[in-house]
């Protein structure tokens, strides 16, 4: 978990393309945190952004 939101979108960004799985960034209270899209069973409200590394950036 991280404070720093820019932190967090670059390792779920690099993870993503290390893993070469679909990441998830999402919040919790006033931290950020990743884990593997399948993985997440949190809320949905709660997600800033997904990674995919298969698709082409945005």
């Amino acid at each position: 978990m991280s404070h720093d939101l820019t932190l967090a979108q670059n390792h779920a960004f690099d993870l993503a393309r290390t893993l070469m799985v679909p990441i998830i960034l999402f919040q919790a209270e006033s931290e950020f945190g990743v884990t593997v899209s399948s993985e997440y069973d949190g809320d949905q409200d709660a997600i800033v952004h997904e990674y995919d590394p298969w698709c082409p950036a945005h």
